[in-house]
C-alpha cells in the first residue's frame, strides 16, 4: 500500500499555479480511479482509492507548501505508515515542463515543501515524482513564477503531463520504485 502526497497550497487563488501541480496530479489520479471523496484528516485532504485491487491513499496537505511536513507526519503517525511507502509529487524547476523525474532520495533543492517533508519525516530518503515546470527567465522572481498560473500553451499540455504522472503512480503500486524510475525517467 502507498500514500501519494501531492504538494501545493490550499485556496482558489493558488488552484492553477505551477506550485500546485502536485495537487493537480492527485486530483487527476483520484478522478481516474474513482477515489472516495476527500475528507479533512491529518491536516490535509485525504482520500482512498483502489487501483486494480491495490489500495492507496491520496493526501493533499492543507498546511500550505512550507509546512507540508506537518500533514505528512500526522498521516504517518495516525496510519502507522513507514516513510518508504510514501510517494511525494511536486513541482520541479530543474525538470523541463512536460517531463517527470523520479528519485528516492536527495536534498530539498531549495523546495520549501520538501524541506518541511525532510524535517518531519526525519530523512531525505523517500520516493519522489518531480513534475517539470521549467525555470523562470533570468531576473524573474522565483516566488512570483511558481505562484503564477501556467501559460496558455502550458495549460494546453497539462493533461498529457498529468496523465504521464498518473501512469508512473500506477506503475509504482505494483513494481519496485527503482523499476518505475527506469521506465519513467527521461519521459
Amino acid at each position: 500500500m502507498k500514500c501519494f502526497v501531492g504538494l501545493g497550497n490550499p485556496g482558489k487563488q493558488y488552484e492553477h499555479t505551477r506550485h500546485n501541480i502536485g495537487f493537480m496530479a492527485i486530483d487527476r489520479f483520484a478522478q481516474k480511479w474513482g477515489a472516495s471523496s476527500f475528507q479533512n484528516k491529518c491536516k490535509g485532504q485525504l482520500a482512498e482509492v483502489r487501483v486494480n485491487g491495490t489500495k492507496a491513499y491520496l493526501l493533499k496537505p492543507m498546511t500550505y507548501m512550507n509546512l507540508s511536513g506537518e500533514s505528512i507526519r500526522a498521516f504517518m503517525d495516525f496510519y502507522k505508515f513507514d516513510v518508504s511507502d510514501l510517494v511525494l509529487l511536486y513541482d520541479d524547476m530543474d525538470t523541463a515542463f512536460g517531463s517527470i523525474r523520479l528519485r528516492y532520495q536527495g536534498s530539498a533543492g531549495g523546495h520549501n515543501g520538501i524541506k518541511s517533508a525532510i524535517a518531519h519525516a526525519g530523512t531525505s530518503t523517500f520516493n519522489r515524482i518531480r513534475i517539470g515546470i521549467n525555470r523562470p527567465a533570468p531576473g524573474y522572481s522565483i516566488v512570483d513564477y511558481v505562484l503564477a498560473n501556467f501559460s496558455k500553451a502550458e495549460t494546453a499540455e497539462l493533461p498529457v503531463l498529468l496523465d504521464k504522472t498518473c501512469d508512473a503512480m500506477e506503475h509504482c503500486l505494483t513494481e519496485p520504485f527503482e523499476k518505475t524510475m527506469a521506465v519513467f525517467n527521461g519521459s
